[in-house]
């Protein structure tokens, strides 16, 4: 019997709502009658009703795994050729492509919002591969593990069941993205199913005194396409931002006693950034991964009671409760991709980055997870190298086979000699959004506040008190104002206290 899943896998980011936004919502009672054997079988019932919503399904990016760029990634603003979880690399699993015939995907496509992409040739174009329930089905234990059907599930009951989809269906694979929970993103983990205010307003309930709203309440949908943005990936289908829903009569601070001056700061900082003011708050999140340990049977102590060492995938660091760094971004990134040449090996590479300064106007500060990586280059090729590492490495702890068979699955040639190189992550931070007594205050940063690094974003100093920067007037002023000094004093020292 197959182990039970502590999540159950969703298709990456899929909050699967039909194209009218409510037939998902429809007591399936009278329609699904039958006994089904597969996953397959419960979707060609609901093909018998829905088959433009497995249309819409099989354009979006959560399907195919690779989109346009649409300007994301800087150098491929003009590029036409699609890219995705398909043929991109990271610093976590690495990529989707290890394996003569691709058998990464095993593993991987236990996050994809179809049947059975466990290797290379599955067919998109197979409506029967949508896997409906994944998204929408809220009983019948559902899950799926390796590709198959948990022996847990009930398949009829849950295709009864099924309805808009909540944070427990999209969260059971954006929570355990890197392969468990709280690895990827420092801002989702399972916490959020039973967050409390204090853990993010957005997301908990009304009873526990939030606003109770669902993923796609901010990822809006149509025809599946799915808003959102990842500093992760190269393509979006849609963005999502504060100003969104916070703007006109829903501005901010309007009722803040200093909001003049924090609504000073919207051109230069990005809501996120005072209103997140730690991640990771109740689980540890990972912050490195060094695959280079791989076999070394290492025996290391447990950091924030998750394990550091993993004979198979190598050595890991943990950190809760963390503060963000503090970058420009407007929107764009700079991203390593499959194939690039990495020009000094003996420097870490700037694996993704958020693009923006100081002198672009419609860049913003934002908050980051900064996660380091260490993996494998092929050192005559100087290339980030493609490895199997489901059903290869993991099993057999062989580096050189699970690169010449990762070789064969991504295109990529393999010199036959390798070498360890460190690699540097800006993850971008949105969810876990505190409640306004908790966000930032101005001591947090400015008057001897070391949450900021301000030359490093650009300034000489302080702009509360030196001036200077994107504002210059603002900071003057600032300062020539001591009512507003004392409110900041005030402020500081009651924070602080």
């Amino acid at each position: 019997m197959k182990k039970r899943l502590s999540t159950f896998f969703v298709g990456t980011m899929l909050l699967a709502i039909s194209s009218n936004g409510m037939a998902a919502q429809v007591d399936h009672a009278d329609f699904i009658r039958g006994k089904y054997k597969s996953g397959p079988d419960v979707t060609k019932e609901c093909l018998k009703c829905h088959e433009k919503q497995a249309d819409d399904i099989m354009k979006t990016s959560h399907w195919k795994w690779k989109g346009p760029t649409k300007g994301h990634v800087r150098g491929y603003e003009n590029s036409k050729v699609e890219y995705g979880k398909t043929n991109m690399l990271n610093s976590f699993c690495v990529t989707v492509e290890g394996g003569p015939n691709q058998e990464a995907r095993g593993h991987c496509g236990e996050c994809h919002a179809g049947y059975f992409w466990d290797k290379k040739g599955f067919d998109l174009t197979d409506k029967t591969k949508v896997d409906c329930l994944v998204c929408h089905a809220q009983q019948g234990d559902y899950g799926r593990e390796n590709n198959e059907i948990s022996d847990f599930t009930d398949l009829k009951k849950a295709a009864v069941s099924v309805g808009l989809p909540t944070i427990k269906n999209c969260g059971a694979c954006h929570f355990s993205g890197g392969g468990d929970d709280a690895v990827k993103h420092g801002d989702l983990d399972s916490t959020l199913k039973t967050a409390d205010k204090s853990l993010d307003v957005h997301m908990a309930s009304t009873t526990k005194g939030g606003q109770g709203l669902d993923c796609q309440s901010c990822h809006t949908t149509k025809d599946h396409q799915i808003s959102g943005a990842s500093t992760m990936l190269a393509t979006h289908e849609g963005r999502v931002t504060c100003e969104d829903c916070h703007s006109g009569k829903n501005a901010p601070h309007q009722n803040s006693r200093n909001g003049v001056i924090l609504n000073s700061h919207l051109k230069s900082v990005a809501c996120q950034s005072c209103h997140i003011p730690f991640f990771a708050r109740k689980k540890a999140t990972r912050v490195s991964w060094d695959w280079s340990t791989v076999g070394k049977n290492l025996t290391l102590p447990p950091q924030e009671g998750r394990i550091s060492y993993d004979n198979a995938r190598g050595t890991y660091g943990w950190a809760k409760n963390v503060v963000p760094t503090y970058m420009w971004y407007d929107g764009t990134i700079n991203r390593y991709m499959k194939g690039d040449k990495i020009k000094d090996p003996s420097k870490p590479l700037i694996f993704m980055k958020p693009y923006g300064s100081i002198t672009e106007s419609s860049a913003k500060i934002y908050p980051f997870k900064y996660f380091t990586g260490k993996q494998p280059m092929d050192s005559q090729y100087k290339y980030l190298s493609v490895f199997q590492q489901y059903k290869g490495l993991w099993d057999t702890l062989n580096w050189q086979k699970s690169l010449e068979d990762g070789a064969k699955g991504s295109g990529l040639p393999y010199s036959g000699k390798y070498q360890f190189v460190n690699t540097i992550s800006y993850i971008g931070l949105d969810h876990m959004v505190a409640p306004k007594e908790d966000a930032l205050t101005c001591g947090d940063c400015h008057m001897g506040g070391t949450r900021m690094n301000w030359k490093a974003l650009g300034y000489n100093g302080d702009p509360m008190l030196m001036g200077g920067g994107r504002d210059k007037k603002a900071s003057v002023n600032h300062q020539q104002k001591p009512a507003d000094l004392n409110f900041i004093q005030e402020n500081w020292v009651q924070k602080h206290q």
